[in-house]
């Protein structure tokens, strides 16, 4: 494919937003329709990036004719509804983590993509973070083998709030939207399945029906080990922290900045062509459209990471 992608993208909130800017540096993409749950707050976006067309149904862009591939930034319960939606458009689709939270929907996505053999993949952004590319350069040259993980996903979410402090129309997850990042990358970077898991979880927030805090334990088959924790409840810094434990050495991944063991920082900023994840992801999904091949993330890819989710659910209802 020579031609330029032409793109619809759902969710003009603060990660839709990340993606546009993110698109912007993609030669050969142009985001041609952008749909929203608000009209005028989604022209207001459509405006600022240059977006001919405005709509608050998908289905309406998904009739347009131009547009070769969708991206999905809208609430989590609408992910996998949606991206079978695309896939049945005969559009590739890229969706924002996570891809379902009911695993049920996510194997039916992965049955739909391997029907059609459109590109279908999800927003793993840690697998693209150039400090965690930098850490899989590592393990894959022979260089350093993960004996355990310590991460901590911390945010102050007592309220329904997005990442840009606003209202937020739905109710986020600790365990199907933050876990899954780490569930996934731990496996990724280990090169082998998640075979033993555990949860627990503290209160459920009175109004917002869910558990602000948890603790997740997880095993590879190769024996590495992973100790997750996750809080909505934490009034501190802010974000999730990997504490990497190899063989040869101790690594701490801050989003894009890496140190070593003793705090000293690790210059990752010649692993990618961006120092921005959702770019390159970005750049993955329409990289894959071009070469006719299968995205690093793709919906097969992912799909274990949402089994082991839905067991540790299955743990924490019983």
């Amino acid at each position: 494919m020579s031609k330029t992608i032409k793109v619809a993208l759902a969710g003009a909130g603060a990660f839709g937003i990340k993606h546009l800017e993110g698109i912007q540096n993609i030669d050969g993409v142009e985001v041609v329709s952008l749909i929203g749950r608000e009209f005028d707050k989604t022209k207001e976006v459509a405006d600022k990036y240059g977006i001919g067309h405005v709509t608050t149904d998908l289905n309406e862009s998904l009739a347009l004719k131009e547009v070769d591939a969708v991206i999905l930034c809208t609430p989590t319960q609408m992910h996998a509804s949606q991206t079978l939606a695309c896939l049945k458009a005969g559009k590739h689709v890229q969706v924002e983590i996570p891809l379902c939270d009911v695993y049920q929907e996510g194997q039916e996505v992965l049955r739909v993509q391997k029907e059609t053999g459109l590109v279908a993949m999800v927003g793993h952004t840690r697998r693209f973070n150039p400090s965690h590319q930098w850490v899989n350069h590592k393990i894959k040259a022979g260089e350093f083998n993960i004996q355990q993980m310590d991460v901590q996903t911390y945010f102050f979410r007592r309220t329904n709030m997005n990442a840009l402090g606003q209202a937020r129309s739905w109710t986020d997850h600790l365990l199907w939207h933050h876990a899954a990042h780490t569930v996934d990358l731990f496996a990724y970077q280990c090169g082998s399945p998640i075979v033993k898991a555990n949860a627990v979880q503290g209160p459920i927030h009175p109004t917002l029906g869910i558990a602000m805090d948890m603790s997740i334990q997880l095993k590879a088959a190769n024996g590495a080990i992973c100790t997750l924790s996750l809080s909505f409840n934490n009034d501190g810094p802010l974000g999730t922290y990997f504490r990497y434990i190899g063989d040869t050495g101790t690594y701490l991944a801050r989003y894009d900045d890496l140190f070593t063991g003793k705090e000293e920082k690790i210059d990752v900023s010649q692993v990618a062509v961006s120092m921005n994840g959702i770019e390159l992801q970005d750049r993955e999904f329409f990289a894959a459209i071009k070469e006719g091949r299968e995205p690093n993330s793709s919906i097969a890819q992912v799909l274990p990471c949402y089994q082991v989710l839905h067991d540790l659910e299955q743990q924490l209802i019983g």
